[in-house]
């Protein structure tokens, strides 16, 4: 049984549309319980942003305070609240501190400028999807008294009865409001985003993409589309040619225009402008670089394992070249499902894809010609119809598989004037004269309007023709589908087959290997050449900084230590003259020889560069609990024991972090930050909370 009602339903405003019975009831029961929840939340979060004044903080021109930049940029609701209490606020909710800092100013705003809007959301007239239009548009009203008039003004409008009311919908009557009855907080609106204008950076869904945002006014923004569509417009495509004739896959109007922007920025031609120099930090496993699938990290983004190895090949000159066995598979897949009779008569050396996009493009060529030529109707589909469902259902009503065109009987569709039932169709041949009316709107046929016609003429042949028109075209749909059922067959096929190709070769083997050491035993004898010879070629220079080789436990995936190919030469000999020179050459018993070791620590407060990159490759980012910002490049290696006060400068008293959260953890009051001998981070807050953060796994 569902409760149609929430068991506090005194406390909230019945829906406006009413009670649903049943399950539904019990969705918008719940939904107004999340947003008296919500309401609840946002006072509980104000009550404790009361509970940290600014007052503890280092005040403005103090050493180690906030700079001046960013205390400029805070929110006025935040001025008044210690910049320790978003951190604290993110380890209470497991929030990132942006999010946690978002979250206070929305509360902060419902409370102290918002009341009403607070209490419509704590009897459930808002949801929280509402909230974001009454705080971006109607909080910045300065005057009191009007803020108040629009926000009861907009939730008595919410409120109309009978009425749904989306969060699109209220954002434009919000801001019809505001701009016609406060037109000076519009032009504060605006003011505020020009400051908030940038460029950021954020990964895209798929592995190896990101997302460039570029945050300006709208005219900058419009200029800025058009001149790189003119540039894209003007770019010949190398691939398919400028008119798409050359045969091969043509760029998108899109990807031209990410093609002109990368040119005008990385490659300026013939501008004054430097180019600039790009440092980058790709960490790859062995396996991924001798074949492998599994992904690498790009400055500590994901990316594919093919994009890492194209990218060290692109950035070090040469790469691990992939067995023959992996062009093999393609010519597998070539020869896949060869007694499909679509495959049959293939041109030789044309790729089953091709072949098949070949014909389908014919085919549309063909449906097109007709409609141009008035010999089809377009189907009257609803604007939000794109997949050609109706055509998918009529067909699965002429033939139980539609999919399938050896199974459609052409005659079924027009079998001398009877429908595909058997029944025959009105004002056939032998059928009985239609005594329906005509539609609405239309004459009805008189017998003198019969008869002066000539013969095929009048509105029931020409819905005949239609009729008919029809029926060509769901049998020519029907068609397409079956071809289309039977090329992801052959694509289901091609795939099966290249995997299996792969999975049997060595980079399937490499892939499959647990360590690093069964990976190269699996490579093929070129690729462990090849590796080493990529090893070799960039740790003289070339690249920002030699590679370097990050050893991992093998189950565990933690790290051990950082190396690079001189240390393991050296580790990989006995010591003895002849063996130095040749190391490779080395057979002897390696007992008791010292092996691979972490950089030692130093008696100075910095580190030296080799414990540098070593701690750097332990924790890889900020080790503040919920944080993922990268540590910066200089500096923010904190001692966990000062070095003031006896602490060593070694890897078991050195963790990363990032500049805010290396200030909170020596400037917030009542916070302890305790570093374990394995990088072991633990974290209490000042009410008590704690986290524990480890070394990010390989």
């Amino acid at each position: 049984m569902y409760e149609a009602t929430p068991a506090s339903a005194a406390a909230v405003d019945a829906p406006t549309v009413g009670w649903a019975s049943g399950p539904l009831g019990a969705v918008q029961a719940a939904a107004r319980e999340i947003s008296r929840l919500t309401a609840v939340q946002a006072r509980a979060v104000a009550a404790f942003a009361a509970s940290r004044p600014a007052s503890v903080d280092r005040q403005q021109g103090e050493r180690g305070a906030m700079s001046a930049e960013r205390w400029a940029a805070r929110a006025a609701v935040l001025r008044a609240v210690s910049e320790w209490a978003t951190a604290e606020l993110a380890f209470a909710v497991n929030l990132t501190q942006p999010a946690a800092e978002a979250l206070l100013v929305e509360s902060l705003t419902l409370v102290h400028r918002l009341p009403g809007t607070l209490d419509a959301l704590e009897r459930g007239v808002v949801h929280r999807g509402h909230l974001w239009h009454l705080i971006d548009k109607v909080a910045p009203v300065a005057d009191d008294t009007l803020r108040a008039e629009i926000e009861a003004d907009l939730l008595a409008w919410l409120a109309r009865r009978n009425r749904v009311t989306s969060p699109a919908q209220l954002g434009d009557r919000a801001r019809r409001v505001v701009a016609r009855r406060d037109a000076a907080a519009a032009a504060r609106r605006l003011a505020r985003a020009l400051t908030e204008r940038g460029v950021y950076l954020r990964p895209d869904r798929a592995e190896g993409m990101a997302a460039l945002t570029v945050v300006c006014m709208m005219p900058e923004a419009r200029a800025l589309q058009a001149a790189l569509a003119g540039y894209a417009d003007a770019l010949a495509d190398e691939d398919g040619g400028a008119d798409g004739a050359g045969g091969g896959a043509r760029r998108t109007r899109g990807q031209r225009m990410v093609d002109a922007l990368l040119d005008l920025v990385l490659r300026p031609g013939e501008t004054d402008l430097p180019p600039v120099r790009v440092l980058l930090s790709v960490v790859a496993s062995m396996g991924t670089l001798l074949g492998g699938d599994a992904p690498g990290e790009v400055d500590g983004q994901l990316i594919p394992a093919e994009m890492v190895r194209r990218l060290v090949q692109g950035l070090a000159g040469r790469g691990v070249v992939l067995p023959d066995d992996d062009a093999q598979v393609l010519a597998m897949a070539d020869a896949a499902d060869p007694a499909d009779p679509a495959e049959a008569g293939q041109p030789a050396g044309v790729a089953w894809q091709e072949a098949e996009q070949a014909e389908l493009g014919a085919w549309w060529d063909q449906v097109e010609a007709r409609l141009l030529a008035g010999g089809l109707e377009e189907p009257d589909w609803p604007p939000d119809d794109l997949s050609g469902q109706r055509w998918a259902d009529t067909a699965g009503a002429l033939d139980p598989d539609p999919l399938d065109p050896d199974g459609l009987d052409p005659d079924a569709l027009d079998p001398d004037g009877l429908d595909p039932d058997g029944r025959e169709r009105r004002g056939g041949p032998g059928g009985a004269p239609d005594t329906q009316p005509p539609a609405p709107g239309a004459a009805p046929p008189t017998d003198s309007a019969s008869s002066d016609a000539p013969a095929g003429s009048g509105w029931w042949a020409a819905a005949d023709r239609a009729v008919e028109g029809a029926g060509a075209a769901v049998h020519a749909a029907g068609l397409a589908l079956g071809h289309a059922r039977r090329s992801v067959r052959t694509a289901r096929a091609a795939a099966a087959a290249q995997e299996a190709g792969w999975r049997a070769g060595p980079g399937g083997r490499v892939d499959a290997a647990p360590d690093a050491l069964t990976a190269l035993a699996a490579a093929a004898e070129d690729q462990r050449q090849a590796l080493a010879e990529l090893l070799a070629a960039t740790a003289g220079g070339g690249l920002a900084d030699r590679p370097r080789i990050v050893l991992t436990d093998a189950v565990t995936g933690a790290f051990r230590t950082l190396t690079d190919l001189p240390a393991l030469r050296r580790a990989g000999h006995c010591g003895a003259r002849a063996c130095r020179r040749t190391p490779e050459a080395c057979g002897h018993d390696l007992t008791g020889r010292p092996g691979l070791r972490g950089a030692g620590p130093t008696g100075a407060y910095r580190p030296s560069a080799a414990l540098d990159r070593h701690v750097r490759a332990r924790d890889r980012r900020c080790r503040f609990p919920g944080c993922r910002r990268p540590v910066p490049r200089a500096g923010e290696l904190d001692h966990a024991r000062p070095h003031a006060a006896g602490g060593p400068t070694s890897a078991a008293n050195l963790a990363g972090y990032c500049t805010g959260d290396h200030r909170g953890k020596h400037q917030a009051p009542g916070w302890t930050h305790t570093l374990g001998p394995d990088g072991t981070l633990t974290v209490t807050t000042p009410t008590g909370l704690t986290a524990v953060t480890e070394p990010p796994p390989y």
